[in-house]
């Protein structure tokens, strides 16, 4: 063992200082990355628009003057069921190109990270309303999506068939047209075989 008096003090605080400066600069390099990332990540526009449904719920749900029957509060939660699954849809057809493009380098780092704060935003919302169906009514939340489902799916074939049938009106005056230009050349063509049939006559 050396004896205490031999050790060389100033020789001694040269690394111990390197190793507090290094130690020190890395904890300070990152307090501040994790403070900068975390206030990007923040500033990030969200992926989706603001869940209007969820509000109108939460609304109802929090009214107290006039109590809400549970019927309404139902609808609501149906309604914002069903808002949830067009997002899923979304999410879920926007993954693997995005996938993709980040890959290939088309899209920054930015655009992957509003689109994983949009999965776990989902995830959340769908607990949420799983536990709040279960709350009006138990294994409601194993069910309320599959009616959601089936709304989302009758409102979009409503949809397809308004915007067909706001289209048939167009489609028939282009059909009449149509029709008309066909059977005017058709009958300059049975005009033209005429008259080629009595110039071989003569």
């Amino acid at each position: 063992m050396w004896p205490f008096s031999a050790i060389d003090w100033v020789m001694l605080t040269v690394p111990i200082a390197y190793l507090v400066i290094l130690i020190g600069s890395l904890g300070v390099f990152s307090n501040l990355y994790r403070k900068r990332k975390a206030a990007t990540a923040a500033s990030l526009e969200p992926w989706f628009p603001p869940h209007l449904q969820r509000n109108v719920y939460l609304s109802l749900l929090h009214m107290e003057d006039p109590k809400v029957p549970d019927s309404i509060l139902k609808a609501a939660l149906l309604r914002r069921a069903t808002e949830d699954i067009h997002r899923i849809v979304q999410v879920r057809n926007a993954k693997q190109a995005l996938q993709v493009l980040l890959q290939r380098g088309s899209v920054g780092d930015d655009l992957w990270q509003r689109f994983q704060r949009a999965e776990k935003e989902i995830e959340e919302e769908l607990r949420d309303v799983v536990n709040e169906a279960n709350a009006f009514a138990p294994n409601w939340g194993q069910t309320i999506f599959q009616s959601a489902s089936e709304m989302a799916q009758n409102n979009q074939i409503r949809e397809r068939l308004s915007e067909i049938t706001s289209k048939t009106a167009a489609e028939k005056e282009w059909w009449e047209k149509r029709k008309v230009g066909i059977q005017s050349d058709f009958m300059k063509e049975l005009d033209d075989e005429k008259d080629g049939v009595m110039v071989e006559k003569k």
